[in-house]
């Protein structure tokens, strides 16, 4: 019968097996307890918290939430610094855009950080690799834009607090107000406040009005069982001035589309309004801004006009008679109209 391995000294094998297992024990003991017992350090529970802020923030992005923070690469803003980027790193553009938005969420009073530079590329960067430099704008709507194009090494950003960020649509049936979203969306924001520097934006204009039917109430939910269309509760329309070359804006952060959201067809010009919900198109546009609440009966009476049907690619639409006419303009403030006299 074949013996196996250490057979002849069962003992000694045994009681120093035995020993072992008991000093191992002990060891466990005295770790857990002192785990258990050991009162927690702040730094480290802070460190936690941020991270699961952290964590949070990332999952808002990637469903579409609000916890965008983006810039555009190759672009450098000036102005003021707040924080100096020699003494203040980060890993990424994004750690950069969140210090920045920390110090812009507070609700009373102006933010006291509305943009942010960073050098992310290790080649060009050299000694100013991972450099943050957070800003304070004179005019947040018209940024000190100290360079721009392949050979800038730095990425910029801008963050719009509460009230800030804010243009006008106006039309002749009224102003329909725009908060920006330049964390989600800052390429298609940079365009839009490039609008306000002109006198006139003709050519901009509606031209497609859809309403709501009866596949959506008035709060914007889809009626169950219902179609999804036509009519699409929306209204379209394009966003360039005759005569200016428009350059396609790329895809950025596309959630899903709301009542009152503002986004692009494509890569624009062309843009449209929803009047409802529409969670069926996922994350099919990029949504650059929101229409206040106050303001979707504009809206929603643009989309009542007189319209006629027609066919694009295919798809059975609904044409205004007659286009609205728009213009992009700044908000007007109480100091604005201080200053005009108006």
């Amino acid at each position: 019968m074949p013996r196996r391995l250490n057979d002849g000294e069962p003992g000694r094998f045994t009681a120093t097996a035995l020993l072992l297992i008991g000093l191992i024990s002990c060891v466990i003991v005295y770790a857990v307890f002192s785990t258990i017992l050991r009162p927690q350090d702040p730094t480290l529970v802070d460190s936690a918290v941020r991270f699961t802020e952290e964590s949070r923030d990332h999952d808002a992005v990637e469903d579409g939430g609000g916890g965008c923070c983006r810039g555009i690469d190759n672009l450098e803003l000036w102005g003021p610094a707040v924080k100096w980027g020699t003494d203040f790193k980060f890993n990424s553009s994004d750690g950069c855009c969140k210090a920045c938005k920390v110090m812009c969420s507070g609700n009373d009073g102006p933010c006291l950080c509305d943009s942010w530079v960073f050098c992310g590329n290790k080649d060009a960067c050299g000694s100013k690799f991972g450099e943050c430099w957070l800003k304070k704008q004179k005019d947040v709507l018209m940024p000190d834009r100290q360079a721009g194009g392949e050979k800038v090494m730095w990425t910029s950003g801008l963050i719009f607090g509460q009230g800030q960020g804010i243009v006008a649509f106006e039309t002749e049936h009224g102003v329909i107000h725009v908060k920006l979203h330049p964390e989600c969306a800052p390429h298609s924001v940079y365009y839009i406040l490039s609008l306000l520097t002109l006198r006139h934006c003709a050519g901009c204009q509606f031209h497609r009005a859809e309403s709501r039917g009866s596949y959506w109430d008035s709060e914007g939910n889809h009626v169950k069982n219902a179609p999804f269309g036509p009519p699409y509760a929306m209204i379209q329309g394009i966003l360039q001035a005759e005569g200016n070359m428009f350059t396609p804006i790329p895809i950025e952060h596309c959630p899903t589309i709301s009542r009152g959201s503002v986004a692009w067809v494509g890569s624009g010009p062309e843009f449209f309004i929803s009047l409802v919900n529409h969670h069926e198109w996922k994350q099919s546009y990029t949504v650059f801004g929101s229409v206040l609440p106050e303001d979707m009966d504009v809206v929603e009476t643009i989309a009542s006009l007189p319209t006629r049907a027609d066919v694009w690619n295919s798809v059975n639409v609904s044409v205004l008679e007659k286009p609205v006419s728009l213009t992009v303009r700044r908000m007007k403030t109480g100091q604005d109209q201080e200053e005009t006299g108006s």
